[in-house]
């Protein structure tokens, strides 16, 4: 089972790759459609790679109330902690 700080910072890398995002701009705070510029589609692209490198599939339905990287963390966690 992965720590928050581990979700997190495969998750920082996953958006660094994806999106061409400079590594300062992510942090746990960061809005991912405000701050980060993150649309729908990259949003379902990012789901996606999370399920491959996770092996969990986040629903859209978990996206939808996700708004900071923080709170992708979080789903991921409670995918893995099997609580969700």
């Amino acid at each position: 089972m992965q720590s928050r700080e581990e979700i997190f910072s495969g998750l920082r890398d996953a958006l660094v790759e994806l999106f061409e995002l400079e590594t300062e701009r992510i942090t746990p705070d960061a809005n991912l459609y405000t701050d980060l510029e993150i649309d729908s589609i990259d949003a379902i692209d990012l789901i996606d790679h999370i399920k491959r490198q996770t092996g969990r599939k986040l629903a859209a339905e978990d996206f939808r109330t996700v708004r900071t990287v923080q709170d992708v963390v979080e789903a991921i966690w409670r995918k893995q902690d099997g609580t969700a």
